[in-house]
Order: structure tokens, then C-alpha cells, then sequence
């Protein structure tokens, strides 16, 4: 067999969701020494990748650890592998907090170890174009992404060897394996025997693999059980650690396979042809780890509340950056708050402590620790038979069937369904020449029965699994209108459903190529399911390929895609996931690109931060292309009903 190269790297991690602080001891005793004996007994140099927050936590609790890991750095029998200061989910946190998590991370390195990192692991392999500018810019030589999803992005076989940024910017890949890395925890479990295991491994062989990386995931999984699930399996009773050990002798006795360290590894991959190329695609524009479930909802809007927590983080962000605050432990102290694992399986205990400190930091700024959960108007009210016919701005008129609102100014023309709860017929701009850009495709577009329904615009999509319960505000309304100081128009109603009233409100613009829709959701219940809102039905050339969205995703700059291929990340990934993607926009916006025609869509994340999904299926020569916006969904993490929050989302040329 052909001379076969190995590498692993270790995630340690103690903010682990499901481990409570008291057990942090237990932690290092249990799974951090062993790795460092398996270092030591098996000669391999083994890669660890920590936080700057665990190591500085692993050094008050345990200075001997740190003492011995460092020495084993020194030797070169173990390599640093970078991360930054907290596990941040980067596409989902704006480029300030990025760039802080990474600085303090370095900067905690260095402290401690005396060393900084030359790799960087994506945190949860949650990745983004913009990291890769991130990256380079704070000195990384090489970044470590799970190419499984990477495959399932691209739907393809072949993979970049660097990959690409914004701009000019690149940096090359070394590759995490999810099958390779869970196969090793099937052996170490005792779910599969070595032989299985090796027969897995030659076979890669056989097709051509020759460097292997053997584990990059958690080392607290092993001769460990935090208590995350009921149903944990016990322990192996020959040890885990000691399995893993004895299967590392395997793979040097028996195939002959010599292990390197992870930045060796990537110099040992650079020997080959360069391939620069993206690792995301719209259909999978944040690639993450391990199988579907795993997408961004989970860190977004899941959990215990992950709008909640977002959101006030998006406030604290908001606040430092308008106050030019540079006082590292302020954001120190956001960057903590925005850890991937307060957004999942986090114990109540832990929970409870969150929003003590959350809540502390609101304070101080002056902010609100509440979600709001209604639209507030105080303008004089006019009735819509009162109010409609034509002013020196706007005219306004009912349709003769009285189905339709029409709103016209000199830059928008606006038609709305007052028969199903004020969705868009058509919105179009001046600076389109009127063409409609947004509104509805209506039954029979479509010639497939599998897409034999109305499309609509501006509309609401609740579900609710554990009630066996879907609501949408496509109601007939009565709506009332609203002259503002300023001109403005804004149509209002209230649509009343089992668990309470949507509050809804479009406003029009007088003056600009401009409407804003509203949603409120004044004293409904904390439930489980997902809200989806603000849906954008495009059409006419922006449902046309040559489409492109830009948006932020945790960088400085914009990141563009072509909305191209099907995509569909309002579809469910299982029984209990009801997406199965999203984007980040850290900014709160959307820009929609064709033929120099562009939609605008921005919202405020410090009032609720939504996470956008996309849509685009495709039948014969005509598709669907949508924009949801979500504060809710649910996957395994989501055990607690929360509240939701009222949203705004303006739609401008």
C-alpha cells in the first residue's frame, strides 16, 4: 500500500452546552489529561484547538494541565490550533465582534502558551467567504473546514485546495472528515471493531486517499458523559481513551500509516495542483459540521431562546460600536455572551447565569432586556372610505371588486389583498419603469401540482408541531389608515388566530422609493415551532437567473452569490428540524441584483435578529424565488417555548 499520512486534531472545549461548571474539573480529569498521555504514549503530534476563554479557564482551574501541554508545544509534540477568544458562530456575529473574538484569542494564546497559532479551526465548521478575510487578516497560514458539507455545498466530488475570500483574498484548506472523525468515535464506543474500521480506511485507500484526518471534533466525548441526552450510552469499560490508543498502533503497525502535525499536513497538501474556488453556495451558503441537522438555525433562532439572546447581543454591539468603546474588556465580555453553546443544549443552571450577565450589561448601557412584541402608531386615524382618493403625494384607491388596495406616489406603485390579510399583489419602483419586482404568483403559475398554490408577499407562516396547529395572517381584513407628520401613509389592521393577534402595518412612503412592513405579536404565549414573516416573493427578472444577493456574513464586506440551482432552506432537514439552512446578513441586509435593477431589504437585528432563508425552485421555464425571514424554528435543542418579538423589514429600490 501506498505510504499513508495521517492527522488529528482535538476540540476542547470547557463551555461544552451540557456541562455544568462544577463538573469543569471533572472535565480535565476525565478527557484533557488523557489526550495528553495519548500524546505522550503513542509519540503522534496531535493537534489541539481550544478557545482563548478554555484555556483561561483550564489555567485557573488546573495550572499543572497548562504546565504539561505547554511543554509537549515546546518539544513539538503537539501543535496549537487557533480559534479565537470565544466559539463564536462567525457568520452569524458582526464583523467588530469577529474581529475582538479573534484579537483577544491571539492575545490569550500568547499570554499563556508564548506561542500563537499558524491554523485556525472554524468554529463548528460554520463557515463563511468573509472568514477567509478575517483569517488573513490577523496573520493565519491555513484554515480547517469539514469538506463533507464543503461536497454537499458544491455538489461535487472535487474540492479547492485554497479557498476563496472577498476580493483577492485566499487562504489554503486542510480538511476535517465528519465520517472519518465519527467512525473513530464508533470504534472508540465500541459500535464497530477495528477490523471495521480498517477495512473503512483501506478502502479510502483504494480509491486514492492517501492523507487521512483521522479526528477533528470534541475530546470531552470520550470516557465522558455530560449528561446531554437521556439515552447516553455508558461508557466502554476497557476505557475509550485506551481504545483510542490502540487503534492509533493499529493504524502505524498494520497499514503502516505515519501521523504528521496538522500544519505539516497542509504543507504536505500544498505539493498538489492549487485549486482556488468557493467552499459555499447559495443553496448551502454556511456550510456547518456533521449531517443536516447541524445547520445555522441551530445557533440562530433555536434553542432556549436564541432571539432573545441574539438580539440583546446585537444591542450591547450596537451600543460599543456608536460609543467607539475599544476597552477590550467590554468586548471581551460580548464575545463570551455570544458563545456557540449557550445557543444549544445549555443546561438551566447555566441559562440562568446568561441572562444574570446579559442583563447586567444591558443595563449599564442603558438597553432593554425585553423583546418587543407590538407595533406602536400615534397618528391620527382616518378610515379607508375617508381616505381614499388622491392627494398632492399619494392616491389611493380600492379596486372595483374591492379585493385590491392600490397605493400610488410618483416612485412606487403598490397593490394589496384585503383579502388575505394585506399581501402584495405587485410592488413596483420608478426606477424600474414600474415593473413589478415583488408580489404574488397566483394558483396555476405553475403547471406542476407541486407547486399548485398562491405565492404571496409580505405574509406570515406559523407552525406549531406540538399543537398540530398552522396559522398565516391570510385573512380578510378591514384595514384602517394612517396619515403621518412627515406624509407617509400607513395601512393597518389586526388579524385575529387562536393564540392571539398579528398586528400588522405597511407603510408607504411619500417621498422615496420606500414601503416598510410591520408585524406584531402583543401578549401571545412562549411556544415551540417557527415563525417565518416578511416573505419576499420576487418576480420578473429578479426571479430570472443572473440573479445575485450580496449580504454580510461576518466580515467587513459584502459577499455575493448567484441565486442560482435549487434551493430550498424553508424546507425541513427532519422530523424534528424544520430548516434546513439560512444566511447570517449581520448587518440586517439584503441586496437583490439583475440586469442594474436592485431590491433592498434591511431590518434592525438589535430589534429582532431574524434569520433569512431562501427559496428557489425551478418547474419547466419559471420559478419560485422567496426571502423568509425566521425568528423561530426547531431541532433538537428547542425543549423550552420562548417568546417572540414584533419585526420590521423595509423594501426599498
Amino acid at each position: 500500500m501506498k505510504n499513508l499520512k495521517g492527522y488529528m486534531i482535538f476540540h476542547l472545549n470547557l463551555g461544552f452546552s451540557s456541562i455544568e461548571e462544577d463538573s469543569r474539573p471533572d472535565t480535565i480529569k476525565s478527557c484533557y489529561y488523557p489526550l495528553l498521555n495519548l500524546i505522550e504514549n503513542s509519540k503522534h503530534p496531535i493537534g489541539i484547538e481550544l478557545t482563548g476563554w478554555t484555556l483561561k479557564e483550564i489555567n485557573k482551574l488546573d495550572n499543572a494541565w497548562i504546565k504539561k501541554f505547554k511543554t509537549l508545544l515546546i518539544s513539538g509534540k503537539c501543535e496549537l490550533i487557533g480559534s479565537g477568544y470565544s466559539q463564536i458562530i462567525g457568520p452569524l456575529v458582526p464583523y467588530s465582534v469577529n474581529k475582538w473574538n479573534q484579537k483577544l484569542g491571539i492575545d490569550t494564546y500568547f499570554q499563556i502558551l508564548g506561542i500563537r497559532p499558524e491554523l485556525v479551526l472554524v468554529n463548528e465548521m460554520a463557515y463563511s467567504t468573509s472568514l477567509v478575510n478575517l483569517y488573513k487578516e490577523f496573520g493565519y497560514k491555513g484554515l480547517i473546514m469539514d469538506r463533507d458539507n464543503v461536497k454537499l455545498s458544491l455538489n461535487s466530488e472535487k474540492l479547492p485546495s485554497h479557498a476563496k475570500g472577498v476580493g483577492n483574498q485566499e487562504i489554503p484548506i486542510l480538511w476535517s472528515d465528519t465520517t472519518l472523525f465519527q467512525k473513530m468515535q464508533y470504534y472508540a464506543y465500541g459500535d464497530i471493531s477495528i477490523n471495521d474500521y480498517l477495512d473503512y480506511l483501506n478502502k479510502r485507500a483504494n480509491e486514492g486517499d492517501s492523507l487521512f484526518p483521522i479526528y477533528c471534533n470534541d475530546a470531552e466525548v470520550f470516557d465522558y458523559r455530560p449528561g446531554r441526552f437521556k439515552e447516553e450510552r455508558p461508557t466502554h469499560p476497557d476505557g475509550e481513551w485506551a481504545r483510542i490508543e490502540k487503534l492509533l498502533s493499529a493504524l502505524s503497525s498494520k497499514i503502516n500509516m505515519e501521523f504528521v502535525k496538522p500544519s505539516d499536513a497542509l504543507k504536505n497538501s500544498k505539493k498538489n495542483k492549487k485549486i482556488l474556488g468557493a467552499l459555499n453556495s447559495a443553496s448551502h451558503p454556511i456550510p456547518v459540521k456533521k449531517q443536516a441537522k447541524y445547520n445555522i438555525s441551530r445557533w440562530a433562532v433555536t434553542g432556549r431562546n436564541d432571539l432573545w439572546l441574539n438580539t440583546m447581543c446585537y444591542r450591547i454591539e450596537k451600543e460599543l460600536t456608536i460609543i467607539k468603546n475599544n476597552d477590550s474588556r467590554e468586548w471581551e465580555k460580548l464575545c463570551y455572551l455570544w458563545s456557540s453553546d449557550f445557543r444549544t443544549h445549555i443546561t438551566k443552571k447555566r441559562w440562568d447565569k446568561v441572562n444574570n450577565k446579559m442583563s447586567v450589561l444591558l443595563k449599564k448601557y442603558g438597553k432593554s432586556s425585553i423583546l418587543a412584541d407590538d407595533i406602536f402608531i400615534n397618528e391620527t386615524k382616518k378610515s379607508l372610505k375617508s381616505f381614499t382618493g388622491k392627494n398632492e403625494d399619494i392616491e389611493i384607491s380600492l379596486s372595483e371588486d374591492k379585493i385590491y388596495l392600490h397605493i400610488v406616489t410618483k416612485n412606487l406603485k403598490l397593490i394589496l389583498n384585503l383579502r388575505r390579510g394585506l399581501a402584495i399583489k405587485n410592488l413596483s419602483f420608478s426606477s424600474h419603469k414600474f415593473e413589478e419586482c415583488i408580489g404574488t404568483l397566483s394558483h396555476g403559475y405553475f403547471s406542476s401540482i407541486s407547486l399548485g398554490a398562491d405565492f404571496y408577499s409580505g405574509g406570515t407562516v406559523i407552525e406549531l408541531p406540538i399543537e398540530r396547529t398552522r396559522l398565516t395572517d391570510l385573512e380578510k381584513v378591514k384595514p384602517m389608515i394612517y396619515e403621518k407628520s412627515n406624509g407617509d401613509i400607513q395601512i393597518c389592521t389586526e388579524i385575529k388566530t387562536s393564540l392571539g393577534v398579528i398586528t400588522k402595518s405597511i407603510e408607504v412612503s411619500a417621498h422615496d422609493e420606500k414601503i416598510s412592513l410591520n408585524y406584531g405579536f402583543p401578549d401571545w404565549p412562549e411556544l415551540i415551532g417557527s415563525f417565518r414573516l416578511g416573505i419576499v416573493t420576487m418576480l420578473n427578472e429578479f426571479a430570472q437567473e443572473g440573479t445575485k444577493l450580496s449580504f454580510s456574513s461576518g466580515g467587513m464586506d459584502y459577499e455575493t452569490m448567484d441565486f442560482t440551482g435549487q434551493i430550498n432552506h424553508a424546507d425541513s432537514a427532519s422530523f424534528l428540524t424544520s430548516s434546513s439552512g439560512g444566511i447570517g446578513a449581520t448587518d440586517g441586509k439584503i441586496k437583490i441584483n439583475n440586469k442594474n435593477k436592485c431590491i433592498n431589504l434591511s431590518w434592525d437585528p438589535s430589534e429582532s435578529a431574524v434569520m433569512p432563508m431562501l427559496q428557489k425552485l425551478t418547474y419547466e421555464d419559471k420559478s419560485l424565488c422567496r426571502v423568509y425571514f425566521s425568528m423561530k424554528e426547531t431541532d433538537d435543542t428547542s425543549k423550552i417555548p420562548s417568546k417572540i418579538s414584533k419585526f420590521s423589514l423595509d423594501i426599498h429600490a
